[in-house]
This record gives C-alpha cells, sequence and structure tokens, in this order.
C-alpha cells in the first residue's frame, strides 16, 4: 500500500521541455509585440494569435497518445496488457532488471535426477526416505523426486497418521512428520541447521556433494531422518537457449541484469556466469526483492521485475516496470501495472525493448516538432514586417502576402499532425545502441528533416492558396 511508482527521467525531461518551449514562446510573441510597437509597425493580433498556435509545441503533445496506445497495442500483440502508456514508457527507461532464476533464466523445470547417499546409509534407504519427503509436496520437483524413487524400485507408501511439512521461504524446508520419524528435504544450509538444532552431525562427504552439484549449476536438496542426513537430491536445470544473447542486448543499452534466485551461492555464480548476468543474489526470501528495489531506486535507478505469487505483490508495486503472470495471484496482477497472459518469464525483456522503441518515436518525433518550429519563423515574421530590411534576409521562402504566410503556417501545422500519426503508431525502428548514436540519428533524420519539410510543405500550400484565390 506504501509503494509508489517514480516519475521517469524522460517523462520528467518532456514535461520540462514542452513548459520551456511554451513559455519561451510567450515571451518570443510578447517581444514581437514590443518590437512593433517601437517599429511603429502595426501588427494584427489574429497574426500573434497564429505565431503562437504554430510555434507552441502542439505537434507532439496531439502525437503523444498516439505513441502511447501504439505501444501498448504492440505489447497486447504479445499478449501482454499493459495498464498504462506510462507503464511502457517506464520500461524503455529501466536502469536495472531483476529476473527470477527459474523460469526465466533456466527452464523451470527441475526435475530429480539422481539421488547420492550419504556415508553407510544405503541406496535403498535413501530412495525411500526420498520418497515419503515428497509424497504430499505437490510441486514439480516434489512430483519428479516420487517418479525417480518409483523409477528406482520404491512401492509408494502411505503416510497414515503422518503430518505433512509444507514448504516455506523461512525454513526452506518441507517434509513429514511421522510416528518415529521426522523427515526432512531441503536448502543444505537449513538441513544442516535443523540437523545440528537435533544434536546430530552432518559427514564431510555430504558437503563435497552439495559443492559438486552446485558447481555443476545444479540445485543440491540435503534429505535427513532424524538427527542424520541420509543423502542428496540432485536438482537438474538447464539455462534457457538464447538468454544470454538477449541479456547480452540488454547491457548493450546500459541495462544491469540482476539475477535473484533461492539457490545457495555457488548454484547461483554459476548459473549467472552461464547466463551472463551482471549480478545475482542468493538465497533470497520474496522480501528481499522489495528491498533491493528500494535500494537501487534510492539511488534514482528504474527497476523492472517479474512476479506471480502474493508475496511478490509488494515488490510488483514498488518497481517501475512490474510484469504479473497471467497464471499467478490476484494479488500479483493487481500490483503490476502489467500483466503476460501467456505467463511467460522472458516477456520482461521484449517489454523492455517495446518500451526502448517507444522512446525512440517520441524523442523522434519531438526533435521534428522542435526543428519544424523554427521554418515557422521563416514563414510568419517576415510576413509581420515586410518593410523592414532587417528581416529581409529572413524572407527565404518568398510567400505571396502576410494573410497567406499565416494561413500556410496554420494549415501546415494542421496538415503535419496527421501525417505523422501513421509513423507515430507504426513506432520508428529500434536498434540496440547507446544514447548519443540514437542522439545523433535522430538529429541527422529528424532535426535536419523537420526544418527542410515545413520549407517545402509551407511554400507549396502558399502556392496552391494563392492559385485559388484564399489568399
Amino acid at each position: 500500500e506504501s509503494a509508489e511508482r517514480q516519475k521517469t527521467p524522460n517523462e520528467i525531461a518532456l514535461a520540462i521541455l514542452i513548459l520551456g518551449l511554451t513559455l519561451l514562446y510567450l515571451v518570443v510573441v510578447m517581444t514581437l509585440i514590443a518590437f512593433a510597437s517601437y517599429t511603429e509597425t502595426e501588427v494584427d493580433t489574429a497574426v500573434l494569435i497564429s505565431l503562437l498556435v504554430c510555434l507552441i509545441p502542439t505537434t507532439i503533445g496531439a502525437l503523444l497518445s498516439a505513441i502511447g496506445i501504439a505501444g501498448m497495442d504492440r505489447l497486447l500483440a504479445r499478449n501482454v496488457i499493459a495498464k498504462s502508456g506510462r507503464a511502457i514508457e517506464a520500461a524503455g527507461d529501466v536502469d536495472v532488471i531483476l529476473l527470477d532464476k527459474t523460469g526465466t533464466i533456466t527452464m523451470g523445470n527441475r526435475q530429480a535426477v539422481e539421488f547420492i547417499p550419504a556415508p553407510d546409509v544405503a541406496e535403498t534407504e535413501l530412495r525411500d526416505t526420498c520418497l515419503l519427503s515428497s509424497l504430499s509436496d505437490l510441486t514439480p520437483e516434489g512430483r519428479s523426486i516420487v517418479e525417480l524413487a518409483i523409477a528406482q524400485g520404491a512401492k509408494e507408501k502411505k503416510t497414515d497418521g503422518g503430518q505433512p511439512v509444507e514448504f516455506s521461504a523461512d525454513t526452506r524446508m518441507s517434509g513429514v512428520d511421522l510416528y518415529e520419524k521426522v523427515i526432512r528435504k531441503g536448502a543444505p544450509e537449513a538441513v544442516v541447521r535443523h540437523v545440528k538444532k537435533l544434536g546430530g552431525l552432518v559427514p564431510e562427504k555430504v558437503n563435497s556433494i552439495v559443492m559438486h552439484i552446485s558447481q555443476q549449476g545444479g540445485t543440491p536438496l540435503m534429505v535427513s531422518e532424524n538427527d542424520h542426513v541420509v543423502g542428496v537430491i540432485h536438482l537438474k536445470d538447464i539455462v534457457k537457449p538464447g538468454i544470454a544473447d538477449r541479456l547480452r542486448i540488454l547491457q548493450r543499452v546500459g541495462i544491469r541484469t540482476v539475477m535473484i534466485t533461492g539457490d545457495n551461492p555457488i548454484t547461483a555464480k554459476t548459473i549467472a556466469d552461464e547466463a551472463g548476468v551482471d549480478e545475482f543474489i542468493a538465497e533470497a526470501k520474496p522480501e528481499d526483492k522489495l528491498r533491493y528495489i528500494r535500494k537501487e531506486q534510492a539511488k534514482g535507478q528504474l527497476v523492472a521485475m517479474i512476479g506471480d505469487g502474493t508475496n511478490d505483490a509488494p515488490a510488483l508495486a514498488q518497481a517501475d516496470v512490474g510484469l504479473a503472470m497471467n497464471s499467478g495471484t490476484d494479488a500479483a496482477r493487481e500490483a503490476g501495472n502489467m500483466v503476460d497472459l501467456d505467463s511467460s518469464p522472458t516477456k520482461l525483456i521484449d517489454v523492455i525493448e517495446t518500451g526502448k522503441q517507444l522512446l525512440v518515436t517520441r524523442g523522434a518525433l519531438t526533435t521534428f516538432s522542435i526543428a519544424n518550429d523554427v521554418s515557422k519563423y521563416f514563414a510568419i515574421i517576415p510576413a509581420m514586417f515586410p518593410a523592414l530590411p532587417i528581416f529581409g534576409a529572413m524572407n527565404i521562402m518568398r510567400l505571396h502576402s502576410t494573410e497567406s504566410a499565416v494561413l500556410s503556417a496554420i494549415i501546415f501545422n494542421a496538415i503535419i499532425i496527421i501525417l505523422l500519426i501513421p509513423l507515430a503508431l507504426k513506432g520508428v525502428a529500434y536498434r540496440p545502441a547507446g544514447a548519443s548514436s540514437i542522439l545523433r540519428r535522430n538529429a541527422l533524420i529528424y532535426g535536419v528533416g523537420g526544418v527542410i519539410v515545413p520549407f517545402i510543405g509551407i511554400k507549396l500550400i502558399d502556392l496552391l492558396i494563392t492559385g485559388i484565390g484564399l489568399a
């Protein structure tokens, strides 16, 4: 409830730019009134109003809605519902992307592939204990443990009178309490604490097994019965093909990638190195996401993340871009500012790319709009002061009269908005590059174009309305 999304740098910059230009053009018009009085030149109020209308950044203001709607439509085509255009804009400004390991960076279907017994523990004993520990575990990992145990010859048993112990982020263990047995499986550190609390010890050989599995990028689950460790379950997951290339694209445009996982630091580092993420947070709890997001935002960074559970809701609400999975809880979908209908965690990368394209499009059209205003000075101001030689050099267009100059500029101002709507809806092509490279490209294409096009357009309109006798 206390989460509040901050404004993006681009949003702040655009608001300042539009306000600043509006005030500047008001000052210009007031200055022209004073100048006309000083030179004893009569200036029609309608001409001044026309100049103000042409100069105020109405072009970009009128196109902002079209750009935002187009961004939402592009995401909808990818089965992502954005609750506002502002959410997509924030995606384009993101500095840090917080990625869950399971399902985002890896395939997300961790499967039990091996039971490795502790010293002096028979393989059949470990197999049967693993089976008992997972009979009530309905997670994909728990089901895979049961399937592997049965495949190795175990017979599915009923735990009559037993009390299932569900996994929790605090204990990081699950299992079952039977009449004479307390069976636990979970994160090695958690099981070690549990065993030592009961007065038991952990064989060094078991620690070596945990280390070996972690170094391979697997997830080790330690299994205990009462006060002694009986072995380790090896859960295996693989990094998604192509994820490293996609993360490199984000890093190329200055986005820092952070992997968050409940795995131990060794497993987390192995996966992080393979995927190519910049940082990782190991042994993380749900509240760690919220803490990390707030820490980065305190530095002025914009953060994006995904989530699907009720415990993800505070972090989703706090993140500048919160992508909730449609398969998740109502709380998660309500907290996020986007919902992925396919529940595919990698969609966050698509969202950021769409946000980048939206910002590039808006930047290009803003550049065009500002450059567009320059030519209107050359159209209207010489027409306002035709008798003053000082403005003769500005009369490049050689428009027919004051009336035709004003009318041509007004008509062009209206037409150009309509002509730019298709570009706003389609979007400017986005290529991953640095901010300086994108700025140079916009200045060359849309800055120079924004100056040249109005000269041609206003002159053609002047010839047309003069030819048909409108001015």
